[in-house]
């Protein structure tokens, strides 16, 4: 497990580096150093007020998502993420941005030590568990970050698309529906996802496929109370070529074919 985890480490850092510096707006950097925010439309309709709540962000990346959540009125926000290259530009950020943000390092597994906190409100959104091998794991982290009555707020690309490659101009299911442990999908990509022309030299990534029942029985298993599952057919990148942009960063099929899901999110609440 260690040569996947640093396989991926080695790939974020420079991920990282390329989206601190992004040519491509995706990121939304000026707009988060200008006091707003980065959240897409979907976390924004769906997470509900922010206002006196305690957030943690786990697996922030670079740190625009969690500086906004500060500026949409949380009393305080703090970033985990493994990737030291990522942080180093989540405090810039902040910094720029004249916010106030903790930021930890430490992988996800060991949040609950590395934070050293509990709070009102976990925040996972966008490409975050897919680079997780124990979903069980995963959700018995959220609830040991959470306060009791806090709550989660999971939105994620959907595992129907994570199993599907483009072939002949529509989606193939191609992947298992679950990936085990031990063997997990391994990918080697030249560019990032925000179409930055810049290559990558950290190609290879990989990633598991875990289905919505496997997280939702994690999270219940792990003392969470589920309050909503949505199925959306809109995603934050273009994840096949021929998806077309509606509204701001926002990428769904091409007319003509049959309609999928190809994001999900969840609410939960830890139980009292």
């Amino acid at each position: 497990m260690d040569a996947y985890f640093d396989a991926n480490l080695a790939n974020w850092n420079e991920r990282a580096r390329l989206h601190a510096s992004d040519t491509t707006g995706s990121y939304r950097i000026a707009q988060v150093l200008a006091g707003g925010s980065s959240l897409h439309a979907i976390e924004a309709e769906e997470i509900g007020a922010l206002g006196g709540l305690d957030v943690v962000h786990l697996q922030c990346h670079i740190g625009l998502d969690t500086l906004s959540l500060k500026h949409l009125g949380a009393r305080s926000v703090t970033g985990l993420d493994f990737s030291p290259d990522a942080l180093k530009a989540a405090r810039t950020f902040a910094t720029k941005a004249g916010t106030e943000a903790r930021f930890v390092e430490s992988s996800l597994y060991d949040a609950p030590n590395a934070l050293g906190a509990q709070y009102d409100l976990a925040f996972v959104t966008w490409g975050a568990i897919n680079w997780l091998p124990d979903i069980r794991g995963w959700a018995e982290v959220v609830a040991a970050v959470l306060r009791p009555g806090g709550r989660l707020y999971l939105l994620e690309g959907h595992p129907l698309l994570n199993q599907c490659e483009w072939r002949d101009g529509r989606p193939a299911i191609t992947y298992d529906h679950r990936t085990p442990k031990a063997q997990p999908l391994a990918f080697d990509e030249t560019q990032t996802y925000t179409g930055d022309a810049r290559p990558l030299t950290q190609t290879r990534n990989y990633e598991w496929i875990h289905p919505i029942g496997d997280i939702v029985t994690a999270l219940i298993q792990a003392g969470l109370r589920i309050d909503f599952l949505n199925e959306h057919e809109r995603i934050a990148w273009r994840a096949f070529p021929e998806m077309i942009e509606v509204g701001v960063d926002l990428f769904v099929l091409p007319p003509g074919l049959p309609r999928m899901p190809l994001s999900f999110s969840i609410g939960a609440t830890r139980s009292a």
